[in-house]
């Protein structure tokens, strides 16, 4: 026969309690956040310093399981008639096991179930580390099974149902959520109740999502980038590289909104043209590389292969997209401007150091970042393409974004005249189709042109040459 008890436990000493004797034995005494004096004996914990021996707030059920083993297991409850009723509900369940009735694994699965899923969370996505998954693409999906967890009230791994994430979906797509978050945030879930499924970890017994249909992306006109036009990446830098200082130079209130009249001190100016400089450079760089905002927040000096026989970079394995660790090549003239703005970097730090009376660095940190690529650039950069007139959305529904930048780097090429494979290279991507059909924007190829090339098909016989009647027709 099973039975419930509070477990005794130790607890630190309350701030302001005082110590008193009574029967040879110390207790402390202080008053709790009611306000109703409370006692309890004191004890020395393993560091030396006393503690007050307490009881758990809730029952513990100790009982024979399945296996015959005694076993103890937290009710939850503090009331001493729910936490009999749990103990009745374990000993039944194990006197099913010991029946036949229920299996063991059916039994670990069914404590699973009323779990709190953040839980399980978090041990999917220890178990995500431990199989060397990067940091970011775990914060994803934890932000991503968080958010849907909460929007649909999965409060146990027994709450989640296709039903209500199907609402889910359908609630999102009318506030305007993409196709593609709306998959990424669905394959995440997916996976996670995959994982509970596996019969090493039994959590779940089947995937109550298993058959959900993804959104269409490509019916999706919200995620479809265009490619940008010389003329508009020129404006583009030009803009980004003068803005920070006029914004800052422009009067915001008074009869002379509106109007450059605000002044700044020469060391505000430098670094507002630093800035603006270092933003031209990094769409720049994003554009003829090809890179990616988190590859490119990832440089560092120790990155960059700027005096090799051909100028690349060495991404990191763990920074970029398909894992792999891949060399960029760049371009020798955007490899001079990543050397200036290096030096630049250099000449300021020793200058700093110099005003300090630190010792003067021989060389920028391996570790330092080459570039400060804000969180909300994509902020950063509407303003930008607003300030450059250029308009976010075309006549086609598609869009301009920092990834943009990329889409038109492949249109780029794809326009240069590179062959398809070369420029599935350069851009890093396993699948020719999507370098393609993705991220080439067929407006901005020159087809007109290309059907220069074709062959000459004249209709009349003497605008051709016959070889049955000779050259010409004659």
């Amino acid at each position: 026969m099973g039975t419930v008890f509070k477990k005794a436990v130790t607890r630190p000493v309350p701030p302001g309690a005082e110590t008193i004797a009574r029967k040879g034995e110390r207790f402390a005494k202080w008053r709790d956040k009611s306000g109703k004096q409370r006692t309890a004996p004191l004890t020395t914990g393993r560091d030396g310093a006393d503690r007050i021996r307490d009881e758990s707030r809730t029952y513990i059920a100790k009982y024979r399981d399945g296996s015959g083993l005694v076993v103890e297991v937290a009710t939850g409850c503090r009331d001493k008639a729910a936490a009999l009723a749990v103990l009745a509900d374990l000993e039944r369940r194990a006197e099913k096991i010991r029946s036949g009735l229920v299996s063991p694994q059916e039994a670990r699965t069914a404590d699973h179930l009323n779990q709190p899923v953040r839980v399980h969370l978090l041990a999917y996505l220890e178990g995500m580390k431990a199989r060397g998954v990067v940091e970011m693409h775990r914060e994803n999906v934890r932000r991503q099974i968080q958010k849907i967890a909460a929007d649909c009230g999965f409060d146990r791994l027994a709450d989640i149902n296709r039903e209500r994430v199907e609402r889910w979906l359908a609630a999102e797509a009318e506030r305007g959520r993409s196709a593609r978050s709306r998959n990424a945030h669905l394959a995440a879930v997916i996976a996670f109740c995959n994982w509970c499924c596996d019969p090493s970890i039994g959590r779940m017994l089947v995937n109550p999502l298993r058959g959900i249909r993804k959104a269409d992306e490509k019916a999706d006109p919200r995620r479809r980038r265009r490619a940008m036009t010389e003329q508009e990446l020129t404006r583009l830098l030009d803009v980004a590289r003068r803005r920070p200082l006029l914004d800052a130079m422009t009067i915001r209130r008074d009869k002379r909104k509106g109007t450059l009249g605000v002044n700044l001190r020469s060391e505000t100016r430098r670094r507002l043209e630093a800035t603006g400089r270092e933003r031209a450079l990094l769409y720049k760089t994003l554009v003829l590389t090809g890179l990616r905002k988190g590859e490119l927040a990832s440089l560092t000096p120790a990155h960059l292969r700027l005096d090799a026989p051909v100028p690349h970079v060495e991404l990191d394995a763990a920074d970029e997209k398909n894992r792999e660790g891949s060399g960029v090549v760049i371009r020798p003239d955007l490899a001079d401007d990543l050397r200036q703005w290096l030096d630049d970097r250099l000449a300021d730090l020793r200058a700093e150091a110099l005003r300090r009376g630190e010792p003067i660095p021989a060389r920028l940190p391996a570790d330092a970042p080459i570039f400060d690529v804000p969180g909300r650039l994509i902020d950063i950069f509407n303003r930008d393409l607003k300030a450059a007139g250029i308009p976010k959305r075309d006549d086609r529904c598609r869009t301009l974004d920092v990834h943009a930048l990329r889409t038109t780097f492949g249109t780029l090429l794809s326009r240069g005249g590179v062959p398809l494979r070369t420029a599935q290279e350069a851009m890093r991507h396993s699948d020719p189709s999507l370098t393609a059909n993705v991220y080439t924007d067929p407006r901005l190829l020159d087809v007109a042109g290309a059907l220069e090339a074709l062959p000459s098909l004249p209709l009349r016989a003497e605008d051709r040459d016959d070889p049955a009647t000779g050259t010409n027709g004659h």
